[in-house]
């Protein structure tokens, strides 16, 4: 087999000691597509929540209380007061979203989540793109140093992101209202639907698991913490389920408060 091309570094595949084979791969499959497709979803999500978050209006709807979580909590004095269940603090400049309290501190939850980083290391960074594919880099750092050392603080960020659900969990609470009090539509069962499967990814996350049992020499001493532990790893295993079904239920959660709060169409009512 010939010798790796002169503009190629000896690293990698490409290092001595290694078959010297001078193709990318030797993959005969479609090995691009996964990448491809994952780009893609990601690309559509970044898009929407980016014209959604700036959009600063439609997120809604004051007749069932129906507050899109792309604005939860809803802390700029821009809000419309009765959308702000925990006050006015921020200031209402364009370039500052409603939500700037909690959409950062996601974005960073979900950008350093174990899931998320193996995805779009492969597929922007392709270190590598697939497997048994060289990966263009010369060299290898690992999550030592900057940006990348900042997925470090990925137990920090669920933290911040089950708080996050908790207040969730609340806006869905109180959508239960309608003008004659108690009050039920397709807009509670996006939103509780939407409510759970954002506690189903957080809690599946591989630090809450780590939270639960982690450090632990002796489970049989600690048989509640084991439990919880047993229970969040059979959900750790469709993390990567659960990381792409909450980004499509966002956006139609969002999508849903946003066209019945521009009048589009009306909610759908059962009760009330």
């Amino acid at each position: 087999m010939s010798a790796p091309t002169a503009d190629r570094k000896a690293t990698g595949v490409f290092s001595p000691g290694r078959a010297q084979i001078s193709k990318r791969t030797l993959r005969t499959d479609n090995w691009l597509k996964s990448p491809i497709i994952t780009d893609l979803g990601f690309a559509a999500f970044i898009i929407y929540a980016t014209v959604r978050a700036f959009m600063q209006d439609h997120y809604y709807v004051a007749e069932y209380h129906y507050l899109t979580p792309f604005y939860s909590p809803c802390v700029s004095t821009g809000c419309l007061p009765e959308a702000s269940h925990f006050g006015q603090f921020l200031p209402d400049v364009w370039w500052l979203p409603y939500a700037a309290m909690s959409l950062p501190f996601l974005l960073l939850f979900r950008l350093t989540c174990y899931y998320y980083r193996g995805a779009y290391y492969r597929t922007v960074w392709q270190a590598p793109t697939a497997c048994a594919v060289a990966e263009p880099h010369a060299k290898y750092t690992g999550e030592t140093r900057f940006p990348l050392v900042i997925q470090n603080t990925h137990r920090y960020f669920f933290y911040i992101a089950a708080i996050i659900s908790v207040i969730n969990t609340y806006d869905a609470i109180i959508a239960f209202h309608s003008p004659s009090g108690f009050g039920f539509g397709l807009g509670n069962v996006i939103l509780v639907t939407n409510v759970i499967l954002l506690w189903t990814y957080t809690i599946s996350c591989h630090s809450c698991r780590h939270v639960a049992g982690g450090r632990l020499k002796h489970f049989s001493k600690h048989p509640v913490r084991y439990w919880m532990w047993t229970q969040i790893s059979r959900l750790n295993v469709r993390h990567k389920q659960y990381a792409w079904i909450t980004l499509g239920t966002l956006m139609l959660t969002d999508f849903y408060v946003m066209a019945v709060s521009a009048g589009w169409f009306s909610d759908l009512r059962f009760i009330g």
